[in-house]
């Protein structure tokens, strides 16, 4: 069995085909139908899309990496200038995707770029693997973060017990 994408189409196409054959999938459905069911309406604002970007640089990190950035460099201007120059390259990654989202109109985001870019199967990976190892491990990161924050103010005078963090940050994800 082999998936192929139609190209030239407007969206992607897969037809299935086994031995050479096309499977119901291409016949049962027309390209314009696929199309309507698979395109996400456009209803992000310049708002919206502008905290989604700010939130996704600025993430969780924010609260943790500035006792590290301020140990390397022992000033607080030098750790000032190190976050100015990391916001700047930040900017230009989000520029550089803000330009692919204006070229390339598909929904699908990362699995869209890399479809267009280089085709099925690096797609089809870079999905997996986001799907699999990095946004599981992302969200277990900020859930900890979170939790070792919330559950402090009940430890003034030690550390907050590991067992409670993890129990917390368990049940932030369970949501």
């Amino acid at each position: 069995m082999r998936i192929e994408y139609n190209r030239e189409a407007s969206c992607p196409l897969p037809c299935v085909t086994r031995n050479g054959k096309d499977v119901a999938l291409r016949k049962m459905v027309t390209e314009k139908d696929t199309c309507d069911r698979v395109v996400l309406k456009r209803k992000i604002t310049l708002l919206g899309g502008v905290t989604i970007i700010v939130g996704t640089i600025i993430g969780s990190g924010i609260f943790v990496s500035p006792t590290g950035v301020f140990l390397q460099t022992k000033s607080v201007g030098m750790a000032l200038v190190v976050w100015l120059i990391s916001g700047v390259f930040s900017m230009l990654g989000a520029l550089c995707y803000a330009e692919l989202g204006t070229c390339i109109r598909r929904s699908g985001g990362d699995y869209a770029y890399i479809m267009e870019a280089f085709g099925p199967m690096p797609a089809f990976l870079q999905l997996w693997v986001s799907l699999v190892v990095m946004r599981p491990t992302t969200q277990a990161i900020v859930a900890l973060t979170f939790a070792q924050y919330a559950v402090k103010p009940f430890f003034l005078e030690c550390d907050p017990p590991e067992q409670a963090v993890r129990l917390l940050a368990a049940a932030c994800l369970c949501e």
